[in-house]
């Protein structure tokens, strides 16, 4: 039986229910415009009115699950060193569904949900809208980093691409077979990515 929103929700909050429940369905939970709407029990119209494209929806509907999934780090405790901060927010992406969840599990999601299918206009915007989120929080926390004088001026744009092929490069790291080691390693190249960004490197 599909969930239905809670009672007292105005058509808005319905739709970001919606889409956001759908989002932690798997793979055959297609956010286009037409299921959201029928799953919030509002007309297309209804939905287009609130968020006229599918990104406006998207990036309003992933900070709220992202904060619920991740909530406030320590970004902002200056008390702590930069790359300390740096490397927490860095390490949160790669598991965004908490310790102890499976990244092989996550992966073969990922795939199904991303590669596998024919690239529809609506999985590639959900997809660019979660990097998109997951880039925001960088790169968020660079500004606070940069703020306090701990990060030189540079490439905003290119630190953030540079962190997240990190990240996603030791996320695949972490599905695939390795050895007991993999923790150290991964931490020595956090480490290294933050230190690359905090002292001009990148």
């Amino acid at each position: 039986m599909e969930p239905t929103p809670p009672e007292g929700l105005g058509s808005r909050d319905r739709i970001l229910w919606a889409a956001a429940t759908m989002l932690g369905e798997g793979p055959g939970a297609i956010l286009s415009v037409r299921n959201i709407a029928a799953r919030a029990g509002v007309s297309p119209g209804s939905l287009r009115h609130h968020f006229p494209t599918q990104r406006a929806l998207m990036d309003t509907v992933l900070p709220l699950v992202y904060d619920m999934v991740l909530p406030e780090d320590s970004v902002h405790d200056s008390s702590l060193p930069a790359r300390d901060r740096l490397v927490a927010r860095l390490r949160r992406l790669l598991a965004p569904t908490g310790a102890g969840a499976d990244p092989r599990e996550s992966w073969r999601l990922a795939f199904e949900r991303y590669v596998d299918p024919e690239p529809t206009e609506a999985v590639r915007e959900e997809y660019l809208a979660l990097e998109r989120e997951m880039a925001r929080r960088v790169e968020s926390c660079l500004a606070v980093l940069q703020n306090e004088g701990a990060l030189p001026e540079g490439d905003t744009h290119r630190r953030v691409r540079f962190l997240m092929t990190v990240v996603n490069g030791l996320s695949i790291a972490q599905a695939l077979p390795a050895d007991a080691s993999l923790p150290r390693t991964e931490t020595e190249v956090l480490n290294a990515a933050a230190d690359a960004v905090l002292t001009g490197g990148v």
